[in-house]
């Protein structure tokens, strides 16, 4: 995942000696009154109230001087370049490459994060490179890399990184990709959304309980930054976000019947049944070591339910299913995309050069995606 650097491994300026102003948090407000001088971070629905030189619990915001800053701004853990549909997306522009980046801290705290080093990370300046947003779109150009993915920790703790970043790379005609847990305050997210050409929104669970007790967030506002996602946002051309969501299926903790159905009968009524979505297998990791793998069946029995409830896209992760890897039409059952993995062995959607609008070649059934 990490190793590569587009600025070739050179350290991090120290933010001591002089904050960036693009680095200065967008969301925030003082607290009035408040013997303090504390001021409030307004990015996500933790709203931390700060003191000098406090941070925030993603540990990278912190008040320096009586505002909010974002100390790992134009730093990154390290680069790889992926498939698309690793992120996972299936239905952005199928079998292209992205170069995907991520910082350090997170505001969520899920006790199975599989980045947890990165997430839970307290020293930026040991795992940080300089990677100013200009560099990163002018390297994806440079290699032909048609997206950038702001993945590994969450965008949302690096929002005005990502969106300078996201704007570079629009001016080179690099599609910006956010993968993030949507715990984001709906003042933020009409900025941060419209940076995006595609997004895949992680989907936890579908209990307040489960949401609360495995990941220290709550799942109301994951659920309103879905439906602004998908319902809502719109690039600077006026098109829709493109959407995509993955829930990671924990044996006995999110994956029974009634959870399941719920979910995805949510999913229908509020973002439509066209939105992809993504079943992934959990594997034990930082602080659920004692719970087993995800069987196959697992993932198999929620893919039926999602169908079932009327979801058109659905598809199984971290795993070797064919059938689950699989975009198939709604319309007629033709396999129109076959996978291995992340690998694409058949693509026949018929794209149509004028509209860049996806059809099944069998039967003519419009094929929701950007291809």
């Amino acid at each position: 995942m990490m190793g590569w650097h587009p600025t070739g491994g050179a350290p991090a300026p120290d933010t001591a000696r002089g904050i960036d102003p693009r680095a200065v948090g967008r969301w925030q407000h003082p607290v009035a009154g408040d013997p303090k001088g504390r001021v409030q971070c307004d990015l996500c629905p933790r709203a931390c109230r700060l003191a000098e030189g406090q941070r925030g619990f993603c540990f990278v915001r912190a008040n320096h001087g009586g505002r909010i800053v974002l100390d790992t701004y134009g730093r990154s853990s390290g680069f790889a370049v992926d498939p698309v549909e690793k992120k996972p997306l299936n239905h952005f522009h199928p079998g292209s490459a992205v170069l995907s980046f991520g910082t350090a801290g997170c505001n969520s705290a899920c006790r199975f994060c599989q980045n947890w080093d990165l997430s839970r990370a307290r020293d930026w300046d040991r795992l940080g490179v300089e990677a100013p947003p200009e560099r990163i779109a002018q390297v994806a150009a440079a290699r032909g890399i048609p997206s950038v993915a702001f993945t590994y920790n969450d965008p949302i703790v690096f929002a005005e990184y990502a969106i300078d970043t996201a704007a570079a790379c629009r001016e080179l005609g690099i599609h910006p990709i956010a993968v993030t847990a949507g715990y984001m305050a709906a003042c933020a997210r009409p900025e941060f959304y419209a940076a995006m050409d595609a997004a895949n929104i992680d989907l936890k669970g579908f209990t307040e309980d489960f949401y609360w007790k495995v990941t220290g967030t709550h799942l109301a506002d994951v659920l309103a930054t879905i439906d602004y996602a998908v319902n809502e946002a719109r690039t600077p051309d006026g098109r829709h976000v493109w959407v995509e969501l993955t829930t990671l299926l924990i044996p006995g903790h999110n994956d029974d019947e009634v959870q399941l159905h719920a979910e995805c009968a949510w999913i229908r009524e509020h973002c439509g049944p066209d939105v992809p979505l993504h079943f992934s297998a959990f594997h034990p990791d930082w602080k659920m070591r004692d719970v087993p793998p995800t069987p196959l069946g697992t993932l198999v029995k929620a893919r039926r339910i999602a169908m079932e409830e009327g979801l058109r896209y659905v598809y199984t992760g971290n795993v070797h299913h064919r059938e689950g890897d699989a975009t198939v039409c709604p319309g007629c059952g033709e396999v129109l995309i076959q996978r291995d993995w992340y690998r694409i062995e058949s693509d026949r959607i018929v794209v149509d050069p004028a509209t860049g609008e996806g059809r099944c070649p069998a039967c003519g059934t419009a094929i929701a995606g950007r291809w």
